[in-house]
């Protein structure tokens, strides 16, 4: 049985105040759930506490991006090893805002995939189209590039360790969210890609669905029969937010 995951994604947000008050009530409300998992992706920062606080519960954190490189003269990366010392499980990559605004084509995301699992480390593997190409019917092709430049530089078995999430980037903070069937029709379409290369891996595939997800539409999101939870942003800053969404994967 395929595993259902619920990620929280913090993006650049956040203190120690306002992270300790989020936390005390996401860490009451969903303690004694064992059936599902859950995790927050924080900013680097914030691993050591965000750790602390975690640690003997029953969720699991992690980091927004990790460096391709192992170690060396890179000022400012953070690596896979690193990320390891504060106990992280999940590492997030190739999220649509690092494509985007930091240039990370599907070549680096690859070299990052294979970094954060050299150490371990579970990636989060993030795909999806822009409205210019949703428009422009080119969805799936976007995807498949994106999905097997990583299959091709680290094999299909990698991804028995590993999560994909689809963010159609048109509804990541825009309010705007794809329909079930359309979210369906993607995740369908991811599964079957894998499918091509390894039929049983395909389906024990965990594929995540972000983009506007909320408590009052994640019900609906998580039924169909190929999405197995989100990858949250905005809603995982609100504890009773984040709460439901992950509670709707217990109903």
């Amino acid at each position: 049985m395929r595993k259902k995951l619920v990620v929280g994604n913090w993006k650049m947000y956040g203190n120690l105040i306002e992270n300790e008050q989020l936390l005390n009530t996401i860490v009451s409300d969903l303690a004694g759930l064992k059936i599902e998992q859950y995790a927050v992706c924080v900013p680097y920062p914030y691993l050591s506490s965000v750790q602390n606080k975690l640690k003997n519960t029953n969720i699991s954190w992690g980091a927004q991006n990790v460096s391709q490189y192992h170690k060396g003269a890179y000022t400012g990366e953070v690596s896979a090893s690193m990320l390891n010392d504060f106990g992280c499980t999940f590492v997030i990559i190739g999220h649509s805002e690092r494509r985007s605004f930091f240039g990370e084509n599907n070549d680096i995301v690859a070299e990052k995939y294979v970094a954060a699992q050299s150490e371990k480390l579970i990636p989060i593997l993030c795909v999806g189209e822009t409205l210019e190409q949703r428009d422009r019917g080119i969805t799936k092709q976007i995807i498949q590039e994106q999905l097997m430049t990583v299959i091709n530089k680290a094999g299909v078995e990698s991804l028995r360790k590993a999560v994909i999430a689809y963010e159609p980037v048109w509804a990541i903070g825009t309010g705007k969210t794809a329909t079930p069937n359309q979210a369906q029709e993607v995740h369908v379409f991811i599964r079957n890609s894998i499918g091509t290369q390894d039929i049983n891996i395909a389906k024990e595939s965990t594929i995540l669905y972000g983009g506007s997800v909320k408590a009052s539409n994640a019900a609906e999101l998580f039924a169909m029969p190929d999405i197995d939870g989100g990858l949250i942003g905005g809603a995982s800053l609100v504890a009773d937010d984040f709460v439901a969404i992950c509670n709707t994967l217990n109903n």
